[in-house]
């Protein structure tokens, strides 16, 4: 006669199994990210890559005026941190599509054809923030501070500090970036409804700007060119709220969940 296992023995291999994939998957994750930083760091330079993060700020500063560095190692540190989160950004696809493989055998069918659109979208509209981060609101804001800034002085910023802001900054609008995916996700789990997120709509725009007034420097450009942007796409975001949440086909009365999972 065969032995049965005891169900604490086979819960506690299930559970050892998770953990060892889990381990795998993050590897796999930081390798990547390893791999990138090494071939960044070696070409084109971790001092390249930190000049063109530096680009927007040494726009607006007077012509031959340099930023600063007041550490030891700073030169060196700042520049290598800057490349390290260039090879995040870099390796997120990897980093996403291993978070994916490994949630992805525990979710029904009908949850993969949404978690997978919304894990593409988020990463594309985080990128998208950063990218109107850099593009827009770092050569506005600091050209618009250098006009206050009285002649009798010459500006000359810290890179560590400047590291912070725009990390700050990049968090912000990354986040901000992700507003219609939260809308959709609070729609679909039945948390709110479309029809009572559009009559909070004053609420939101009053929200948008305290928080854009908290995130971001104490200037009207910056907080006005976050608030508007989080405003939009809460607008979108609604959207395609409405779009997923169009009621579907009943399903045959012979499916069940088990049968999804496949």
């Amino acid at each position: 006669m065969s032995q049965e296992i005891p169900q604490d023995e086979l819960q506690e291999d299930s559970f050892m199994s998770h953990l060892i994939e889990l381990r795998t998957r993050l590897l796999r994750a930081v390798a990547a990210v390893a791999v990138i930083f090494i071939i960044l760091f070696i070409y084109p330079g971790a001092s390249v890559i930190y000049d063109i993060l530096a680009r927007p700020m040494l726009a607006s500063l007077p012509e031959g005026t340099r930023m600063i560095a007041t550490g030891v190692i700073t030169p060196f540190m700042v520049p290598v941190k800057v490349t390290l989160m260039a090879s995040f950004v870099l390796a997120l696809p990897v980093v996403l599509w291993q978070a994916w493989a490994f949630v992805a055998p525990g979710l029904y069918r009908h949850e993969k054809r949404l978690a997978l659109p919304l894990i593409v979208s988020s990463t594309l509209l985080f990128l998208g923030g950063m990218a109107f981060c850099y593009f827009v609101v770092f050569r506005t804001v600091f050209h618009f501070i250098a006009t206050f800034a009285p002649q009798s002085i010459t500006p000359a910023p810290d890179i560590e500090a400047y590291l912070s802001f725009v990390m700050t900054m990049f968090l912000a609008f990354g986040i901000t970036f992700e507003v219609p995916v939260a809308v959709v996700l609070l729609v679909k789990a039945g948390i709110v409804d479309v029809k009572k997120l559009s009559s909070a709509r004053g609420y939101v725009v009053v929200g948008a700007f305290v928080i854009a007034a908290v995130v971001t420097p104490p200037d009207v450009v910056s907080q006005f060119l976050l608030a508007v942007p989080l405003c939009l796409l809460f607008e979108i975001g609604l959207i395609c709220a409405r779009m997923i949440s169009k009621p579907n086909k009943p399903e045959s009365d012979g499916e069940n969940a088990l049968t999804e999972r496949h």
